[in-house]
């Protein structure tokens, strides 16, 4: 993630009661936690004009049968938007590219959201960590505090309080990429993998530090990915490294488990699958809701393709907002990452709506 960013923070913060007997749900485990909304209370569908399939850019080169991972896991929503097409699939998959376009053809029909807004994308990280501090893994891994005032305060703060109760311990640079991703794998020295997942924000505002670093003249604009700000905070790891990472005012608790090998799952409480699901504004998209993404003008140096695919919008985000900004999830370990560092495209977006 969602970022990667994405990058991007999670959409609200978990509530934490001091008084609470009872401790909250689990939250999902994805990158970004679904806000609880009210009943009646919808996303409000952007203007958007019917299309044809053909108006579709790269629709006819499209991986048609790859595609059906986005409706399978759209299926999976409760209540899914696309019931009949969900009864279709399961009655008998498509077996080839052309039964799976015909298929789309068939159950959906695209509508063309007016605008252009900027896709992004995360992953899901893997880190080196340790148990105990042992330089350079010398920043904590925390979990919700007990102590509800510490649990609101900036960056700052929270870096200068006792971690006794640490989960792990990490290279500051990769515990603050592992904040903006919201959930990752950490890589134990003792052979182990331990999965390092979201359970609450200190609900401050996210600072994209990319931007902070492009305004001061650190890094230029094509310059700003993903890996390329992790190199600038690891060559200068300690003070100035830590005074630009407190621009960031916003932090992430964790809550670590085992590793079992499986993606991870989105605000929807869906598996995401890798390439096919984004993170999108659900004041806009519901959760399931198929797009189709046209993001063909990179925006970084160094990026290698454009993006024309059907998605399912599966997570949130809350620096992801409107109805044309999407995060792409791209999947797991340094490939993905490296792919999800330079992704920042103009975008496109066509809703596909159920006949």
């Amino acid at each position: 993630m969602a970022r990667l960013g994405r990058l991007l923070a999670p959409a609200l913060l978990l509530a934490l009661a001091a008084c609470a007997t009872t401790p909250p749900p689990p939250a999902p485990v994805g990158r970004h936690p679904l806000p609880r909304r009210p009943a009646a209370e919808a996303p409000t569908p952007a203007p958007a004009r019917a299309v044809s399939w053909s108006d579709l850019p790269g629709w006819t080169a499209e991986d048609h049968l790859g595609a059906l991972a986005a409706v399978q896991a759209a299926c999976r929503v409760r209540p899914s938007p696309y019931a009949d097409a969900c009864r279709a699939l399961a009655d008998g998959p498509p077996a080839t590219d052309d039964d799976a376009r015909r298929f789309f053809e068939r159950w959906f029909e695209p509508e063309a959201i007016a605008g252009e807004g900027l896709l992004t994308a995360y992953y899901t990280p893997v880190y080196d960590a340790r148990r105990t501090a042992d330089p350079p893994f010398t920043a904590p891994v925390r979990p919700v505090p007990s102590d509800p005032i510490l649990a609101t305060e900036d960056r700052a703060a929270i870096n200068a309080a006792p971690a006794d109760d640490a989960l792990a311990w990490m290279k500051p640079e990769d515990l603050f990429f592992l904040q903006v991703q919201g959930s990752g794998v950490l890589q134990m020295d003792d052979g182990s993998r331990l999965k390092a997942v979201y359970a609450a924000s200190n609900g401050k505002t996210f600072v994209p530090i990319g931007r902070v670093m492009r305004e001061q003249g650190i890094l230029d604009d094509r310059r700003t990915s993903a890996q390329g700000i992790s190199d600038w905070l690891a060559g200068h790891r300690g003070d100035e490294a830590e005074a630009l990472m407190d621009q960031d005012p916003r932090y992430v608790f964790f809550r670590v488990r085992p590793d079992d090998g499986r993606p991870p799952q989105g605000a929807a409480g869906v598996n995401l699958p890798p390439g096919r699901a984004v993170a999108a504004d659900p004041a806009f998209h519901s959760m399931g809701e198929l797009m189709w993404i046209d993001a063909a003008d990179p925006r970084l140096e160094g990026a290698g393709r454009g993006y024309r695919r059907i998605v399912a919008a599966l997570d949130v985000g809350s620096a992801i907002k409107g109805p044309l900004r999407a995060d792409l999830y791209v999947g797991l370990g340094p490939d993905a990452g490296r792919e999800a560092g330079l992704v920042r495209h103009r975008l496109i977006v066509y809703r596909l709506r159920p006949r």
